[in-house]
């Protein structure tokens, strides 16, 4: 785990990051607080986790554009898999960094 933070504090950092992650509907279910919370007692770190809502974000950005539009995510529960990956990445912290940045210059311009 990234620090000492309560489990309160790291469950309302998953989900505001998680709230504001392009995409998704915007609001939290109780469901996505259990999974936030179950994700704390795992011991995993909140940047592991706002890297996967990131690299997700991206992915789904970088589809081509004739591609069928992506439905919007719905629950914390659909970056699992992206978190287990970020888990396993041997990447160094700037490029997240470098697709944080694409991100917000998307984001910009639309």
């Amino acid at each position: 785990m990234d620090d000492g933070r309560s489990q309160e504090e790291y469950i309302r950092q998953v989900l505001e990051a998680y709230r504001k992650t392009p995409g998704t509907i915007g609001t939290v279910r109780r469901a996505d607080r259990m999974l936030a919370a179950q994700l704390h007692q795992r011991g995993v770190a909140v940047t592991v986790i706002e890297n996967a809502f990131v690299l997700a974000a991206a992915r789904r950005l970088a589809r081509p554009a004739d591609a069928l539009p992506l439905g919007t995510i719905g629950s914390l529960a659909y970056f699992l898999p992206v978190i287990e990956e970020v888990l396993g990445m041997h990447v160094s912290p700037e490029y997240f960094q470098y697709l944080r940045h694409k991100l917000e210059r998307v984001a910009s311009t639309r």
